[in-house]
């Protein structure tokens, strides 16, 4: 069973979804691809731990603090690609910003390839099922342009300024 809960943020209302005591869907209304990939039963619950862990932890963030990703119990679905990229976006620093390249070099370097192409790394970004806390929005074109964001690119660039401005 998925339980599901809402939590009005300054970007609008979320969803979030956790299973087995762990998170495993962040979605902003409206975003490309929200809720994908989940077919088994999902209920409302409002008293899940995780969830109330999870909304509790989005406080602090949206309240300039600088809540730590590992304070979550993570467990987002996908592939092993798709895995891999998104662990390499919970090491992205609170504020600060990578590039799809970056990302791609580090894929390939940790599947002892040559090259890894960005835009499978896109894609993977793109699908990131937790939203926020797995900081998607901290990816970047290569010459810093704000490409991309299944949540809209005007979520993104309120995510980095928000970041940003908490950073004092």
């Amino acid at each position: 069973m998925i339980y599901t809960t809402h939590y009005k943020s300054p970007i609008g209302d979320l969803l979030l979804a956790s299973k087995d005591n762990k998170l495993i869907g962040l979605w902003i209304e409206g975003q490309k691809y929200y809720m994908s990939n989940f077919l088994e039963e999902m209920k409302e619950n409002d008293n899940d731990k995780t969830l109330l862990k999870a909304k509790k932890w989005l406080d602090r963030y949206f309240g300039n603090e600088k809540p730590n990703i590992n304070e979550l119990e993570l467990n987002p679905i996908g592939s092993k690609f798709r895995q891999a990229v998104w662990k390499i976006l919970c090491d992205i620093p609170y504020g600060k910003v990578t590039t799809y390249k970056k990302i791609a070099e580090e894929i390939a370097k940790q599947k002892g390839i040559n090259k890894m192409s960005a835009q499978a790394v896109g894609g993977a970004v793109g699908h990131n099922p937790i939203s926020i806390i797995i900081p998607c929005h901290r990816v970047v074109g290569t010459n810093g342009d704000l490409t991309g964001y299944a949540g809209g690119i005007d979520k993104k660039k309120y995510l980095l300024e928000h970041e940003k401005n908490s950073d004092m």
